[in-house]
């Protein structure tokens, strides 16, 4: 197929459980829609994604790779690449590709989550998304009872450790470059039984490739078996910076959690045509928020694109030529004039010789 010279209903930018969602939605109401996605997951680390109903523990390719299925039993595309930029048109919007494709559609939709920025310590990036973890409804589950740190890098170190009491005993909050907790914190810290310690954390210790531990600046060895981390979360699309969006950074009082781009309740921006939904717009969203937000956002472009045939039907109706009113009285004699001339209802009116 060309898709040059097509000019796609929707083009949704980004393949994960949003932007199928969306794509799902939108082909079966009958839209034309392509999905453009460079295949790089950002949960792929992570052995399995959780509290999604039906699909508990699914991997994050399968659970894709059963996406794209889907939306192709319902005609829709899926196309590799990575989308760079893109510009209005007469009929909506050109797609720009890396490898130097362009994609035309009415409607865009952009859902290519958000980057991680994980605190730099040695080791702790390779281990994420296995026991280096964030989110307690994610993966908690799959650390329970086991020896847990909580690495402090901000005001919200305190409440991670006692969420994550939730699933273990035996929890310790590693101050790092936390905030000292206030007086209050540090009472329900040791209601709960959380070892606190100061100092920073240099190292993750592994072995057998598992963690065993971390290593602090003093050079002693504390054992723990997961490390709780908050990363930045960064929303980035050079889409929708070329459209002239830029993310709207997020704070919790002065400490910077990351940037998203912001939406009203449907994922429909600034920009007249351009959607965003899942992680992109809410940095908190699970696959599951994600790909209920990829439905609201497709019924909203659909609704969008259903409006727009609407207008363009009445205004072709209004301007075409008048037909003539075939069942007319004028109509029917014109007829029988043509077919039967002097023999109207088998009685002819011509003078016999």
């Amino acid at each position: 197929m060309n898709n040059r010279s097509l000019t796609w209903d929707v083009a949704v930018i980004g393949g994960g459980a949003a932007g199928l969602s969306a794509a799902v939605t939108l082909a079966r109401s009958r839209r034309s829609v392509i999905v453009i996605d460079a295949g790089h997951p950002r949960n792929a680390p992570a052995e399995g994604v959780h509290n999604f109903l039906t699909r508990d523990g699914i991997s994050a390719t399968e659970l894709t790779a059963v996406g794209r299925d889907e939306l192709m039993s319902y005609g829709g595309t899926v196309i590799c690449g990575s989308a760079v930029a893109a510009q209005r048109t007469e009929t909506g919007f050109a797609v720009d590709l890396t490898d130097g494709q362009r994609v035309r559609a009415r409607k865009l939709l952009v859902a290519t989550g958000l980057t991680d920025t994980l605190p730099d310590i040695a080791g702790l990036s390779e281990r994420w998304g296995r026991d280096v973890l964030h989110c307690p409804y994610c993966h908690g589950w799959e650390v329970r009872d086991q020896a847990i740190g909580v690495l402090g890098t901000g005001p919200a170190a305190v409440h991670q450790a006692l969420m994550f009491r939730q699933l273990s005993d035996d929890v310790t909050l590693f101050l790092h470059t936390a905030p000292e907790p206030t007086e209050e914190q540090w009472e329900a810290l040791a209601a709960r039984g959380i070892s606190v310690i100061d100092g920073l954390v240099t190292d993750v210790l592994v072995d057998d490739d598992r963690m065993t531990g971390v290593r602090l600046g003093s050079g002693d060895t504390l054992a723990c078996q997961a490390l709780v981390v908050a990363p930045l979360f960064s929303a980035h699309s050079e889409v929708l910076e070329s459209l002239e969006l830029n993310p709207t950074e997020q704070r919790a009082g002065e400490a910077l959690l990351g940037s998203v781009f912001a939406a009203d309740s449907s994922g429909a921006t600034q920009v007249p045509g351009v959607w965003v939904a899942g992680n992109v717009t809410d940095m908190y969203a699970g696959v599951i928020n994600s790909a209920a937000a990829g439905f609201t956002a497709a019924a909203a472009i659909n609704a969008s694109l259903l409006d727009e045939d609407v207008r363009r039907a009445v205004a072709e109706r209004r301007t075409a030529p008048t037909a003539p009113d075939v069942f007319s009285a004028a109509a029917e004699a014109e007829v029988c004039e043509r077919v039967l001339g002097a023999r109207r209802h088998g009685f002819s009116t011509e003078a016999k010789v």
